[in-house]
């Protein structure tokens, strides 16, 4: 029999690998689309942008479909819908697992140890996307942001802010104290996205 820990490390290089042959087949993994984004990519978009290098309607301020050399359809996100994409990300991640978590559940053949554990995690995911959604209601009722990402990995709880202008020290550690308030003793990273 395997043990919990290990049943869930193989679930997840499962999905790991199934994810990552999803996005190296996909069509135009190497542009900023709705599969493959990374935050560094939208940074330095915006930072061209801001040095007047970009045109905002190239940078994707709007949404833009263009095809590739070999006839297939890129579709880029704009700055605006990225945290919306993140979240939607997030979530088909955690549905998956909790789709795993309800067929151990559901299985005739595991033992009620091996349920009850499949339980616990299913709580554990509801619990941290509760956490993440009242943390970015509450990040947002506080000052006057455009959007809060809130994304708890691991031993991390990564906040991304998208304002008017870069967060001053005493609304990162307010940041940080309400992270640590909802989540406990945990390392936070605050990071500030600007509005392009």
């Amino acid at each position: 029999m395997l043990k919990k820990q290990t049943v869930w490390l193989l679930t997840m290089l499962s999905l790991m690998i199934v994810l990552s042959v999803y996005y190296m087949t996909s069509p135009g993994s190497d542009q900023l689309s709705m599969i493959g984004y990374s935050e560094t990519d939208v940074d330095e978009t915006t930072s061209d942008m801001e040095d007047g290098n970009i045109d905002p309607v190239e940078a994707g301020e709007a949404d833009e479909v263009s095809e590739a050399a070999d006839g297939s359809v890129i579709s880029q996100i704009s700055s605006d819908q990225l945290f919306d994409s993140i979240r939607l990300q997030i979530q088909d991640e955690r549905s998956a697992i909790k789709t795993q978590l309800e067929e151990v559940v559901a299985s005739s053949s595991t033992t009620s140890e091996e349920k009850n554990q499949a339980r616990s995690e299913m709580k554990q995911l509801e619990k941290v996307s509760t956490k993440e959604s009242i943390l970015e209601e509450s990040i947002l009722a506080e000052a006057n942001y455009q959007d809060v990402l809130v994304r708890k990995d691991d031993d991390v709880v990564h906040v991304t802010v998208r304002a008017d202008e870069e967060l001053s020290k005493t609304e990162a550690n307010n940041i940080m104290r309400s992270v640590m308030d909802e989540f406990g003793q945990i390392s936070v990273d605050v990071k500030y996205q600007p509005i392009s």
